[in-house]
């Protein structure tokens, strides 16, 4: 079990790529990680790409929602691209698609982050 996160700021918007599983084991690594970025730069969106995340658990969905709590009391946004079906699953079983916007495709990425700004 393991990840692989890739992160940059560019124009206040948080670009996370991740790759691997996002659960129990890898979560508090990811969120260390989210922390010192949003702690050094001024982060009003933030966009995850799941393209390659093969498995994401509660730690997952509990990473994702603290990010939109935290971006709501300055009026950001959450959004995700790409998602497996696994993870598009628990994505939906969550509820998060109800409040965080899911892009299907790097297409959609540049429009809807103009929609944002």
């Amino acid at each position: 079990m393991s990840i692989t996160v890739s992160l940059y700021v560019e124009n206040q918007v948080l670009y996370v790529n991740l790759n691997g599983e996002l659960d129990h084991h890898t979560s508090d690594q990811l969120r260390s990680r989210l922390n010192t970025v949003m702690g050094e730069s001024q982060i009003k969106h933030i966009v995850f790409n799941l393209k390659h995340l093969d498995f994401m658990d509660s730690s997952g969905i509990g990473i994702i929602l603290g990010r939109y709590n935290q971006l709501k009391s300055v009026n950001g946004t959450v959004m995700v691209i790409g998602m497996k079906p696994l993870v598009s699953k628990v994505f939906e079983l969550s509820g998060l698609s109800k409040i965080i916007k899911v892009i299907e495709d790097d297409s959609q990425l540049e429009s809807a982050i103009r929609g944002i700004a």
